[in-house]
């Protein structure tokens, strides 16, 4: 796609667009809020209005969610469970999250398909590239559910997977923090702040921004990440526009 595209009625595109396909990763645990496990349906109209911001600009929206706030796989293979079948369960847990969300954001209008990489025909689509391509360029928001469909990949990794097939412009990741620091700024408070930053970088320095199995597809694939605070109004909208919002990963 191009660096800029055109908007008018009706879904074409906008050269106010920097980035007219967009994935963005949403972690299971915002979903929860405070509360720390399952659901704060404040949060999660709070999440879906920031959807529907970037929607009506003309953008064609891609999401993968996490499973954190129900289950995580990584955790429960600590615990003593085979890993295998942990991570299939942190798998579902996603496919629950991409419910939820898809109810909120119809209950607001917009049209919406739920794809999982686990065939669960009476919940959702199985993910096929071509059809999720055909339902963004009609202007629905396509949830993708599932991971990859195979144990031991994170929902990271599969959220650049899905925008490297989908060919999304950019792949926005939504965190707690306001982008990528070199320590954890709620622990370190001499943590630097990057603006930008390369992908080379961010494996030598080993920050903790995606697994370096999803750093290592972005750089090889040349996808800019965008990392940015989800709880700021407005910021994936301004992020899609190509202003400066968050840390710009390239």
């Amino acid at each position: 796609m191009s660096e800029a595209s055109t908007l008018v009625e009706g879904g074409q595109r906008s050269d106010t667009l920097r980035y007219p396909r967009v994935l963005l990763k949403l972690s299971g645990e915002a979903l929860a809020g405070d509360r720390g496990f399952g659901f704060d349906f404040d949060r999660l109209t709070f999440f879906a209005q920031q959807v529907e911001d970037v929607v009506a600009t003309g953008a064609e929206v891609g999401l993968v969610i996490g499973g954190g706030n129900i289950v995580r796989g990584a955790q429960l293979s600590r615990m003593g469970m085979d890993r295998v079948g942990a991570d299939y369960m942190g798998m579902l847990g996603t496919v629950i999250n991409a419910l939820a969300l898809q109810d909120v954001l119809e209950k607001r209008g917009m049209d919406t398909r739920v794809m999982t990489a686990i065939r669960m025909e009476e919940l959702a689509e199985p993910y096929i590239r071509r059809r999720a391509v055909r339902h963004l360029e009609t202007r629905r928001v396509v949830i993708f559910a599932a991971g990859t469909g195979n144990p031991y990949f994170s929902t990271d990794t599969a959220a650049v997977l899905r925008a490297i097939q989908i060919k999304a412009d950019v792949i926005i990741k939504a965190t707690s923090v306001d982008g990528v620091y070199s320590a954890d700024p709620k622990q370190d408070p001499n943590a630097r702040f990057y603006e930008t930053i390369s992908y080379r970088d961010v494996m030598l320095e080993e920050l903790r921004v995606m697994d370096q199995t999803a750093i290592t597809l972005c750089k090889e694939n040349r996808l800019p990440l965008i990392v940015l605070n989800i709880n700021e109004t407005g910021a994936v909208l301004r992020a899609v526009r190509g202003e400066k919002v968050g840390t710009l990963v390239s």
